[in-house]
């Protein structure tokens, strides 16, 4: 079986009911067929009855049912400029991007309100993601850590091997999971 992509797009799923239904015409079974595009046989069926009834134009992408954007595409792009600026210069007084604030400055700038939970999709397509801070203690000084680490760290080590102790597991490094 050849390699299959783990998504297609809509001009590629049509272009392969159209190779599949060139094949159908010439006669190859259907089994055949759904081995080599890497599809169920009862996906190659449905294609081969929607050949019958409609001919090719049948097997055609059509369009998604649903709602259209309230937003034109020229207005969206606008949104991810807007994004790449910045929160501050939105004017939020964090740099932190939440959905409702996106919400806000869509509904400030045109006048239309979305659901922040309506959002995430939109801004994926636009090429965003979920950003999460990384989680770190307030009161966390770097420079105090990494000198304990060079001074005090080492000898407590040198005073659990000369013990004849084992490090305690917590203590080893795990290179599998990166740098430390």
């Amino acid at each position: 079986m050849a390699w299959q992509p783990h998504r297609l797009s809509a001009e590629q799923q049509q272009e392969r009911r159209i190779e599949a239904a060139r094949l159908l015409r010439r006669g190859v079974p259907q089994v055949r067929i759904a081995r080599e595009f890497g599809v169920s046989e009862a996906a190659v069926s449905k294609w081969a009855a929607r050949l019958r009834l409609g001919g090719l134009r049948a097997l055609r992408a059509r369009r998604h049912p649903g709602r259209r954007s309230r937003l034109t595409p020229t207005q969206w792009q606008q949104v991810a400029s807007t994004l790449r600026a910045g929160a501050l210069v939105a004017g939020f007084p964090t740099e932190r991007w939440t959905l409702r604030r996106v919400a806000n400055v869509i509904q400030r700038r045109y006048g239309v309100r979305y659901h922040p939970n309506y959002l995430g999709g939109p801004l994926r397509r636009l090429g965003f993601s979920p950003q999460r801070p990384t989680t770190q203690a307030r009161e966390r000084d770097d420079a105090l850590v990494q000198a304990w680490l060079r001074r005090d760290w080492p000898r407590i080590k040198r005073g659990l091997v000369e013990a004849g102790q084992c490090l305690p597991s917590w203590t080893k490094r795990v290179t599998r999971f990166g740098p430390v």
